[in-house]
């Protein structure tokens, strides 16, 4: 899974872990394991939710201002399917489990 750069160190600090992606069909599945700078990132769930069913709260848990600043990033691509990834970052060394 790629991040924004300014979201990375939130990623890595264990401080956001939720992301919303508009996709046209999953990037990822449950238990998979994804390569990121400096470790790896373990998707724990994904789910397809409306986008009406993102929240300022959402926003913020995945590492944006709100609704509108999320939406600015996660709109860049052709999909209209919207996924809440729950994950968490595992570094270098550390264990899955």
């Amino acid at each position: 899974m790629m991040f924004a750069k300014r979201l990375r160190d939130g990623v890595r600090a264990g401080d956001i872990t939720t992301s919303i992606r508009i996709w046209q069909s999953p990037r990822v599945k449950a238990g998979g394991l994804y390569p990121m700078e400096g470790g790896h990132i373990l998707v724990e769930s994904i789910r397809e939710i409306a986008i009406g069913d993102i929240t300022g709260e959402m926003a913020r848990e995945s590492g944006f201002a709100g609704v509108i600043d999320l939406l600015k990033t996660a709109r860049h691509g052709s999909g209209t399917n919207v996924y809440l990834v729950e994950f968490e970052y595992i570094r270098p060394g550390e264990s899955d489990s």
